[in-house]
């Protein structure tokens, strides 16, 4: 098995090989943040400005190798289906929490990197900036803090980021450090 066949173990809709090789960290994508469109700028601990800047990102992934990119399409009645959106992102969530856990239990959290839809909802309100994060160690900043256009993350791996009309798609992907051999990984997962 591989991590492409872990992942779909998971749960998720689609699921693809994804190097590291290809990102390309957006500057532009980060500034987006700004905007707090989500309501989490300033107010979560995996968002800007609390998490690491775009060129701590880049230096980060440099540890990195192989990965796989997971997604999670949910149909909606309509557009404005609020309580599928919902249900859809969390779905995909515990899904990607099930694949981070499987990976950082086999070989550390430090050898695993995740990259989540969208901001951390672990907590019911988030401690920043008042008090440390409650659990350090299963956080997961969102693919456009690290300032990826998901939707070109996607076409990089030939995953389509629309599904059609109804639909809406949540998008992760997780990488391995390079100091693992890539073919054993999901053996022992």
């Amino acid at each position: 098995m591989n991590l492409t066949d872990l992942a779909m173990e998971c749960g998720f809709s689609y699921a693809a090989p994804l190097s590291a090789a290809v990102l390309e960290f957006r500057a532009d994508v980060r500034e987006m943040c700004s905007a707090d469109r989500c309501g989490s700028y300033g107010r979560n601990w995996c968002c800007p400005p609390a998490c690491p800047d775009l060129e701590q990102m880049r230096q980060r992934m440099q540890q990195y190798d192989e990965g796989v990119l997971v997604q999670t399409v949910v149909q909606m009645e309509d557009d404005f289906d609020y309580e599928s959106m919902m249900k859809g992102e969390k779905c995909h969530k515990q899904h990607f929490e099930m694949l981070t856990e499987r990976l950082r239990n086999r070989f550390g959290t430090d050898h695993v990197l995740p990259m989540g839809a969208g901001t951390c909802r672990r907590c019911a309100q988030c401690t920043y900036p008042n008090e440390p994060c409650r659990f350090p160690e299963k956080q997961i900043v969102s693919m456009e803090a690290y300032g990826l256009l998901v939707s070109q993350v996607c076409q990089s791996c030939g995953v389509a980021y629309y599904h059609g009309p109804g639909t809406l798609s949540y998008v992760s992907c997780i990488f391995l450090k390079k100091d693992f051999n890539y073919q054993e990984v999901v053996s022992h997962a």
